[in-house]
């Protein structure tokens, strides 16, 4: 490009106020940024209960409810991944084991 041909660019961006977002930071702002800010630091959303906010009941009559929280081996998945707090996962804990002692729930998924 010219001098001339970027100068027009410059007076065209002033006219609108737009500046891409390639040519502001040099990469493209999708809106995705996998929840890190601006410096670059990773802040990771917090997660919240999904029995406290429902006020779910945890039975273990409901083998739909119970297999969310288990892994496709049929582990129970810990509290960091599921974001139950630890109140409900004791709960959750005891639930998915009376399920599978009356064979709702498999012990292992073949």
């Amino acid at each position: 490009m010219s001098d001339e041909s970027k100068g027009m660019e410059n007076l065209e961006e002033k006219a609108t106020g737009q500046v891409s977002a390639t040519e502001s930071d040099g990469r493209e702002d999708d809106g995705r940024d996998g929840g890190r800010s601006a410096k670059g630091k990773f802040f990771p959303r917090k997660k919240v209960c999904r029995f406290c906010a429902n006020k779910g009941r945890i039975d273990y009559k409901e083998p739909d409810t119970l297999k969310r929280l288990m892994t496709e081996r049929g582990k129970i998945l810990p509290r960091r991944m599921t974001g139950t707090c630890a109140k409900h996962q004791r709960q959750v804990s005891g639930a998915i084991k009376r399920a599978r002692a009356i064979c709702l729930l498999p012990f292992v998924a073949e």
